[in-house]
């Protein structure tokens, strides 16, 4: 197949399924129903899927939840990473890296 002028080859991007996003945000909703979760962004790259949550749209997010296909025979593909970097839990399986935010109470510290 050839390539018309004006059209790029784009790397494949990671996706979140909708199981995966359906998880994602009844968590989400949770949350913001908490008042403690305002927005999200979710960002498909070619290495990695994101779902960003924020305590407000003009800050830094709170926490990324990450799926890494590459690291999933290694670490776990899935991770929970806060907004200073530190990866909070990781794993092979969604709902067990999303118990991190039923362990704690996790607060924003100002």
């Amino acid at each position: 197949m050839r390539e018309t002028q004006g059209q790029a080859r784009r790397a494949p991007t990671v996706h979140f399924d909708r199981r995966e996003l359906d998880r994602l945000l009844q968590l989400y909703g949770f949350f913001v129903a908490s008042g403690d979760w305002k927005d999200y962004a979710i960002d498909d790259l070619p290495d990695r899927a994101v779902f960003s949550v924020f305590r407000r749209a003009a800050e830094m997010p709170l926490y990324r939840i990450e799926k890494n296909p590459k690291l999933r025979g290694r670490q776990g593909q899935w991770s929970v990473v806060s907004m200073g970097g530190q990866i909070l839990k990781r794993g092979q399986e969604l709902e067990n890296v999303l118990k991190v935010f039923d362990s704690k109470k996790l607060k924003l510290v100002t």
